[in-house]
């Protein structure tokens, strides 16, 4: 059952890492597309600067969620590293209940409802048109994406025998 969960966790990560990838690639050609058109085309392209923005709001949740699931997201590993053992396993189980207590509530619950919101309002961006709530779906996404990464990380260490 462990690597049925750790196999799961590794095609999410796979897929999220692709998707990030695109994300990147899509980001590089729109900024070189904003820098051509400016600077030699003489004509600035209007919608290159707002969709730099949103790709890059989509790449941050993205890869915070990315990084979640790989366990290298920024931490204070003072007290792990001098831990060993069932203490040191309790300490991580406790740390991904933090991680599950901020993350569901504040990007699962409270970005659900800002694209609720936003969608029911009918906000749409300036250049590019395109409803808010589209852009801000990834807040949520984000959100389940490291209640999954966390989940997984406490039941491998629950179903781990640290030696005391």
């Amino acid at each position: 059952m462990n690597n049925q969960s750790n196999s799961l966790k590794n095609r999410i990560n796979h897929n999220v890492g692709y998707v990030l990838m695109s994300i990147m690639t899509l980001m590089v050609i729109n900024v070189t597309w904003q820098v051509l058109s400016r600077y030699v085309f003489q004509s600035p392209s209007s919608f290159t600067d707002e969709l730099a923005r949103f790709l890059l709001i989509w790449l941050g949740m993205l890869g915070a969620a990315y990084v979640a699931g790989h366990n290298e997201h920024l931490a204070i590993d003072i007290l792990p590293s001098k831990l060993t053992g069932k203490a040191k396993n309790n300490l991580m189980i406790f740390i991904h209940i933090i991680i599950i207590a901020f993350s569901v509530p504040v990007m699962i619950f409270g970005g659900s409802n800002l694209v609720y919101i936003t969608y029911m309002l009918g906000q749409k961006s300036t250049t590019l048109q395109i409803p808010l709530a589209y852009v801000y779906t990834i807040i949520p996404i984000s959100g389940v994406l490291i209640l999954i990464y966390q989940l997984s990380d406490i039941k491998l260490l629950l179903h781990q025998n640290p030696k005391s």
